[in-house]
């Protein structure tokens, strides 16, 4: 028997970024509490604003289709809308609203201040239309603002995080939740017309799907997560989950992850078997980085943690930060890396350290567009652990590396691509190097391989950045930084 449409009350359940049907708290609570229809509104111009990657924007948008196949085994409509920003989406539900026969709408909370602000937003429309509502935590595993110092302050410094957090765990991380089970049909049918046709951008590399991404969990678990700490650091060998952007998306969540690894590890958070203890370790390193966007939502307006290196003299120089960008800067495993991601959409944690300082500290450029551009490509691009990896590498964020310690891109690749199997893979031109010579080419070597000589003198940056930051650390004055641009040169 058929659910009439016009008969009955029903709720909404907004799904935004997390786009699943298992451990959904908001969309568990829509099914338990009554007959349940599910929207998803686009925000192309939105997505524009954000510099989401058109990899990222395709992956979406696979996993709503993806999606609504999951739905309607369990008889839930899935209506696609579209918004051109945050700020129409209140308009848009609110007509939506009006023509349909709603009880109660639920959604899950995200913490960007965009987000939480269209949040607000969503909820006063609501509040005008004398529609109740319900929003859950999920995004992480203890929500943000639960974890404090004595003071009743958020932490800065993440040994200090992981240890309360690890304390708190017990008793704040919320529970894992089941599918729902099916509800019976509606007369209304989904409808996801709205979604274009241009979404396959690297679908073989990264296909959508709850079923994926569990696979991708089950397969680490299986196969890689006991050498994660010994190999995760060798960018040639595939040692990491590679599940980010599935968590990126919400097509699985992180409780998932946490509960399958302390499953593993016979529910340690910390000890047991060191492979899986450095891999919680990483999804509380994103636990962290996601509080932080709450507690300080300045880090959402591109400022830096440290206010004080804003008086840096970053530079803006387009010419080098095209080469960076392009692979092309005389340093082997920088370009490698950096080809990496023009060409999957995706880079190696380890390297995103090693491109993100090179860019900061060797070139001495605004980090805030090593963060953009990263947005603008990555297929995993997320808000909370894109910034606070940036501002890490850059020395003006939370719990940063001190400034003095840069890395040296020549023995980042001896130590962690030893036979330069990576640098061959994506710098194909110096394949036939020996192993020692692919880190840093002679001059004849790269002038007969076509290839770039280095764009910048290691030791003289690394000098002169040390230079900038220990005189920005005796309060050297704005006037003062910057006229040191016109006497030293880098």
């Amino acid at each position: 028997m058929h659910q009439s449409s016009s008969s009955i009350k029903y709720n909404i359940m907004w799904f935004r970024s997390d786009l699943r049907v298992y451990d959904n708290p908001a969309f568990f609570a829509a099914m338990s509490q009554g007959p349940t229809i599910a929207i998803y509104i686009m925000t192309e111009g939105q997505w524009q604003i954000h510099g989401i990657s058109p990899a990222k924007r395709a992956l979406i948008l696979r996993q709503v289709k993806s999606l609504c196949d999951e739905l309607e085994k369990l008889h839930v409509p899935l209506i696609v809308l579209s918004a051109d920003t945050f700020k129409d989406i209140p308009d848009v539900l609110g007509e939506f609203i009006e023509e349909h026969p709603v009880k109660r709408v639920f959604f899950n909370n995200e913490y960007e201040v965009n987000e939480q602000a269209c949040s607000q937003q969503v909820l006063a429309r609501l509040d005008k239309h004398c529609i109740s509502h319900s929003n859950y935590h999920d995004a992480c595993l203890i929500e943000p603002g639960l974890i404090r110092n004595k003071q009743g302050e958020p932490y800065k410094v993440y040994s200090a995080f992981k240890r309360t957090y690890i304390q708190a765990f017990s008793y704040h991380a919320r529970s894992i939740l089941n599918r729902p089970e099916a509800q019976r049909p509606f007369r209304i049918k989904s409808d996801i017309t709205a979604i274009p046709e241009d979404i396959e951008l690297h679908s073989k590399r990264w296909p959508a799907g709850e079923e994926e991404a569990h696979d991708r969990l089950n397969r680490f678990l299986d196969e890689r997560i006991k050498q994660y700490k010994s190999k995760r650091d060798i960018p040639s060998e595939d040692a990491t989950s590679q599940l980010s952007p599935y968590l990126a998306v919400g097509a699985i969540s992180s409780t998932q992850c946490m509960q399958a690894a302390l499953s593993l590890n016979h529910g340690s958070l910390s000890e047991g078997h060191q492979g899986i203890a450095t891999w919680i370790n990483e999804l509380i390193w994103r636990e962290f980085y996601k509080h932080l966007l709450v507690d300080f939502p300045d880090l959402c307006r591109f400022k830096p943690f440290k206010p004080e290196t804003d008086r840096l003299p970053w530079k803006h120089d387009s010419e080098r930060f095209e080469a960076w960008k392009e692979g092309r800067t005389g340093f082997p495993i920088v370009d490698a890396a950096m080809r990496q991601l023009k060409a999957t959409a995706w880079m190696h944690n380890r390297l995103r350290m090693v491109v993100a300082m090179f860019l900061c500290k060797h070139l001495f450029i605004d980090w805030r567009l090593g963060e953009a551009y990263f947005m603008s490509q990555l297929v995993d691009g997320d808000l909370a652990a894109n910034n606070g990896g940036w501002q890490w590498s850059a020395s003006t964020g939370v719990d940063a590396v001190p400034y003095f310690r840069i890395f040296n891109p020549v023995r980042q690749s001896q130590r962690f691509d030893v036979q330069g199997d990576f640098i061959r893979r994506y710098v194909p031109e110096l394949s036939r190097l020996d192993d020692k010579s692919i880190h840093m080419p002679s001059a004849q070597q790269a002038n007969s391989l076509a290839y770039p000589l280095p764009i910048v003198d290691h030791a003289q940056a690394v000098a002169q950045t040390k230079l900038w930051f220990k005189r920005l650390s005796k309060t050297e004055t704005e006037h003062d930084l910057f006229s040191l641009m016109e006497h030293e040169s880098v």
